[in-house]
């Protein structure tokens, strides 16, 4: 988008990586393996799920049959294509997607950081991560059950066997998934062909069931089944869930290999599948306890246990990838305290590794695993998480289409709000699942929501607590020259948030050791509203006396913050910097509960305990520890 303008700019191509070598074939492919993961596995509970629920544990009549099939065919078409491939794709902040690349940009287009957009952002981005735990925990149980089709006698195995899986799943995370992640592209081509495959074996069992591409069918059973439909439509969501991960995942892959894939083979094989699982049941009613498995030949059934459960444990490793990934931005942004950030890669920037996130995921699956015990009853926990973050994102969509593309606002409404509303339905309907399950991502959700909010919150009053004590380096300059303490040689790096004030490292360092270094640098590190900053943006500099300078660098909310190598690109711009005679020094806060805090105790408490958590700053900003000279001060919040 043109900037300067507001309007329109034209499309950028967006299919580039960081390896040369890559071309549309490869991207295209990676997308298969890593966008469409998600919905990819859908098939194998959401058409079962919505028909039980449309037939209310009666007969499975031609009428349930055609219109559960019409709504998915068309929340398809709506949801994922129309919103997603089509216009919110194009909405790309420097290349990358999701929702908070949204929020940045909607930031941009109003010109400032709003109440509205944190809030949406912060709904958005809690919900994904809502989502996190129930995906692979819903995924892998959904392809482990078919076992019980192969023989009754793995019944009791179910559990045991996705426990392990999910376990193996994540205890790999540390190692890193850039070799494996070469053949989730062609396995789960394989898995999409099978999905279509499959279908077409069994369309012909009832080839009625192509009239469901009518949306009569849809619109006639929502009509005449009252609340019966709405439930149904909370479980046809099931279909449409991972559409998010098309516009999450932009950034990797671009836009052309994202929408060439989805209408070149996934939604092909998608509804070719659903419509021969429908088929199936039409013919066989009884088949509906497990459709997907059922149409699958008795000699082929568990080499395609085997290519689920693979298919499964690729979807789940694209939404724990995408997990730490948005954690990242979260952190770049001030959503969140500094966690350990492993790279696992070192070709592919995306790869990272956050210990932490990784605990907190496999606790929350395995919980859901222990908890639900079946993909049936996991998939009332569902949909809601993903039906939020849908509306979040058309809401900042409009914002974005509006401000930033200059269109005019009713056009935008026009275009939009249809959306909008479709997603409020989903929503809606998923709502009355609350005491089914719905009510665990809402509470994984509204835990995280706690936990931002609290460190914004928690950040502001400690930043005006330490302004009150602070002096501006300005009047400590004028102090300085009037009675110079000694000057020895060398550069010492002092970090802070507000470089208008002097740190509170520095004010320690002359109060205790009583020198001053020959070059003193004030450094503050600033977060991009853009996913990542070219080199020439990465640094600026301003000299502000002799033995004073002040330093800014800035990093794309993306970007794993680099400090030693990003001063080395100051020495283009006549800096000089030698790691060897540089001093970094640093403040350690402790942090201690006020009751007169502006919080509550409990919320204070909270903030001191994500305070203890963050990692050292050294680590995150990757500063060599041998170069670091930490000085503590006690501060109550």
């Amino acid at each position: 988008m043109d900037q300067s303008t507001g309007k329109a700019a034209p499309a950028v191509d967006t299919n580039v990586t960081h390896s040369p070598s890559t071309n549309f074939i490869a991207l295209t492919l990676g997308s298969v393996g890593v966008v469409y993961g998600d919905i990819g596995t859908s098939p194998l509970y959401a058409f079962r799920e919505a028909a039980t629920a449309a037939a209310e544990g009666g007969a499975v009549t031609r009428e349930v049959v055609l219109g559960v099939l019409s709504m998915i065919l068309w929340a398809l078409i709506v949801v994922v294509t129309l919103k997603y491939v089509l216009i919110l794709l194009r909405a790309d902040n420097n290349g990358e997607g999701g929702t908070l690349s949204l929020t940045a940009l909607a930031s941009r287009a109003l010109g400032r950081r709003t109440t509205l957009v944190f809030v949406l952002g912060m709904i958005g981005a809690a919900m994904f991560l809502g989502d996190s735990f129930i995906t692979p925990a819903i995924s892998v149980l959904s392809a482990v059950e078919g076992l019980k089709l192969v023989t009754p006698a793995f019944t009791d195995y179910v559990i045991p066997i996705t426990v392990v899986i999910l376990i193996a799943l994540f205890a790999v995370q540390r190692r890193g998934t850039a070799k494996v992640a070469a053949f989730f592209g062609p396995v789960m081509v394989v898995w999409f062909l099978s999905l279509a495959t499959a279908g077409l074996l069994h369309i012909s069992d009832d080839p009625h069931v192509l009239l469901a591409i009518n949306p009569l069918y849809a619109i006639e059973f929502g009509v005449t089944h009252g609340k019966i439909a709405l439930v149904t439509l909370g479980l046809v969501f099931l279909a449409v869930t991972g559409g998010e991960a098309l516009y999450a995942d932009l950034g990797h892959f671009g836009r052309k290999s994202i929408q060439t894939a989805w209408f070149g083979l996934v939604l092909p094989a998608l509804l070719i599948n659903y419509f021969g699982q429908g088929a199936l049941v039409l013919s066989n009613p009884a088949a509906l306890e497990n459709p997907f498995y059922r149409m699958v030949p008795e000699m082929f059934l568990i080499p395609m246990v085997l290519l689920a459960t693979a298919a499964t444990v690729i979807a789940s490793q694209a939404v724990i990838t995408g997990a730490y990934s948005l954690v990242q931005q979260a952190i770049q942004l001030g959503f969140l305290p500094r966690f350990t950030i492993v790279h696992t890669s070192e070709e592919l920037r995306g790869q990272i590794y956050m210990p932490r996130v990784n605990t907190a995921l496999l606790l929350g699956v395995l919980m859901l695993v222990l908890l639900f015990r079946s993909s049936s009853a996991l998939a009332s926990a569902y949909g809601i998480a993903v039906a939020t973050t849908m509306v979040v994102d058309g809401i900042l969509g409009f914002i974005v289409i509006w401000k930033l593309w200059g269109w005019a606002w009713w056009r935008a409404a026009l275009l939009v709000i249809p959306f909008v509303l479709v997603d409020g339905v989903f929503l809606s309907a998923n709502f009355l699942k609350l005491f089914d399950g719905a009510w665990v991502p809402l509470l994984f959700a509204g835990v995280m929501v706690l936990l931002i909010s609290t460190w914004r919150r928690g950040t502001r009053i400690l930043a005006e607590k330490t302004r009150k004590t602070e002096v501006p380096l300005e009047s400590l300059l004028r102090s300085l020259e009037k009675k110079p303490p000694h000057i020895v040689p060398g550069t010492a790096v002092f970090l802070t948030s507000d470089p208008d004030f002097a740190p509170t490292a520095l004010m320690h360092n002359l109060k205790h050791n009583k020198v001053l270094h020959e070059h003193n640098v004030v450094l503050t590190i600033r977060s991009a509203d853009t996913p990542r900053v070219t080199d020439e943006e990465r640094v600026q500099i301003t000299p502000v006396s002799p033995h004073f300078t002040r330093i800014t660098l800035t990093f794309g909310f993306m970007e794993q913050p680099n400090v030693p190598r990003a001063l080395a690109i100051a020495r283009k711009l006549g800096w000089t910097f030698d790691i060897m005679s540089t001093s970094f020094y640093l403040s350690r806060r402790a942090l201690k509960p006020s009751a007169h805090s502006g919080m509550p105790v409990w919320q204070d408490r909270m903030f001191i305990g994500l305070a203890k958590s963050a990692s050292d700053a050294s680590d995150f900003f990757q500063i060599p520890t041998g170069r670091v000279v930490e000085i503590g001060t006690q501060v109550t919040v």
